[in-house]
């Protein structure tokens, strides 16, 4: 009999199971797909057909997470749905776990409020759905607490911990008040940006004239590029949203590095250093594919299709999480998808369809602006990779991320492509 010894070995060492099943993140795609493509037939493109999107990715990644992959019985998820306890033994816990959230809902509305960059452009629509939903959420949660706290394993969470500080109470955990302030600083900001940039994508979409779309390489390129990007931001944005312990997309830990913060932080406004204008902006001097390419019409091609297989992957790492995208948290490791491949799929194809796609050592000028342009675009990329290592030093605190990690170092394709390249 033949034996083949790649399979063995991929059979003696199989990849660690994902948090995630990929059913949930089909789902999700099949439903924004689905809406997409009712939106371009109705000419649907304002900012309610753009949350309705958030709403037809969302949805059936929870009716699947639930149905099918029944995520609510899991371990992980902190609760015991056989404990049953009656409202009145959690009623204290409840109370004091509702003054530390709604003290946590006040801090965040304080913030939005006296940053003036939230009321102005697309932030501003983040900021009109966060006040029409505001009463909503604050209502909900007071019965959803009182009902969690029944099963959880443990209710006296960060929550509780803020509760009973500022209630005078005892037994309160610094570092939980401070684990629970990095999850809502987290969620609080990422999601806030997230919204904003919804209906500008979506619209550019669903807008986009296709006539004689498939006979023009860029025109193509431009809008498949778009409908990735589209994905992209309903699947982050749903996952933003949805950190919920019966669905087991609850934040296990935010980063606890400063390191990790800062290196995130600087590639989102306010404080992003590659906007145009800033410290880090490669474009001056610069053009794109489009200019250095024109006449070539099978280079054309080629390029185009090489940044909308880049943005496929970069797509597709977010799809893969599901229900469960962030930055700067562990919600579960992802082995899955793109994940099965990089450790930092998004990262990387990013980056390359940075550098593909502007190719900074061709300028408009003079070598000098040659130069600076790929040198900072050079920076740019140290900053993913930066991002990239930081977001491993807290995984690494996850021991299921050590075995994936290990996995990887092994059998990923990526370090093992890397391997080769080094001759080792």
């Amino acid at each position: 009999m033949y034996h083949d010894p790649a399979l063995a070995q991929a059979v003696a060492d199989p990849r660690p199971v994902s948090a995630v099943s990929a059913g949930a993140g089909l789902a999700g795609l099949i439903g924004v797909v689905g809406w997409c493509a009712l939106a371009r037939a109705f000419g649907m493109d304002g900012p309610y057909a753009a949350l309705l999107n958030l709403v037809a990715c969302g949805l059936p990644m929870i009716l699947w997470s639930l149905a099918v992959d029944k995520v609510h019985r899991r371990s992980s998820t902190g609760i015991d749905w056989a404990l049953a306890r009656s409202w009145r033994e959690t009623l204290d816990v409840s109370l004091v776990k509702l003054a530390g959230l709604f003290a946590t809902f006040a801090a965040i509305a304080l913030i939005y409020a006296t940053g003036r960059f939230y009321w102005d452009g697309n932030f501003a629509f983040a900021m009109w759905c966060f006040t029409r939903a505001a009463p909503v959420v604050l209502v909900l949660s007071v019965p959803y607490v009182l009902w969690l706290d029944r099963y959880l394993i443990e209710p006296k969470d960060g929550t509780w911990h803020l509760g009973a500080w500022l209630c005078g109470q005892p037994g309160v955990e610094p570092e939980a008040i401070f684990a629970h302030l990095r999850s809502w600083a987290v969620k609080g900001f990422f999601l806030a940006f997230m919204l904003a940039i919804v209906p500008p994508g979506f619209g550019d979409f669903v807008r986009r004239d296709m006539a004689g779309l498939w006979s023009d390489p860029v025109a193509l390129t431009n809008w498949l590029v778009t409908f990735m990007f589209t994905l992209d931001v309903a699947f982050a944005s749903v996952g933003y949203i949805l950190t919920f312990r019966p669905l087991d997309s609850h934040i296990r830990s935010a980063n606890p590095f400063a390191a990790a913060w800062a290196a995130a932080l600087i590639c989102y406004p306010p404080f992003i250093l590659m906007q145009d204008g800033g410290p880090l902006d490669y474009h001056p001097g610069t053009s794109d594919w489009t200019h250095w390419f024109a006449g070539q019409p099978w280079l054309l091609w080629l390029i185009g299709a090489t940044l909308v297989a880049l943005t496929a992957i970069y797509a597709g790492a977010t799809v893969a999480f599901g229900p469960r995208f962030s930055n700067l948290t562990n919600r579960g490791i992802i082995t899955h998808g793109p994940y099965a491949w990089s450790r930092h799929p998004a990262y990387l194809s990013k980056n390359l369809f940075w550098w593909l796609s502007t190719i900074p050592v061709l300028t408009l000028g003079s070598w000098v602006d040659a130069t600076r342009a790929t040198l900072l675009l050079g920076a740019v990329s140290g900053i993913y990779w930066w991002r990239a290592k930081t977001e491993e030093r807290h995984l690494a605190l996850d021991p299921n991320y050590r075995t994936y990690s290990e996995w990887m170092e092994r059998r990923g394709l990526v370090p093992r492509f890397l391997r080769w390249m080094r001759g080792s």
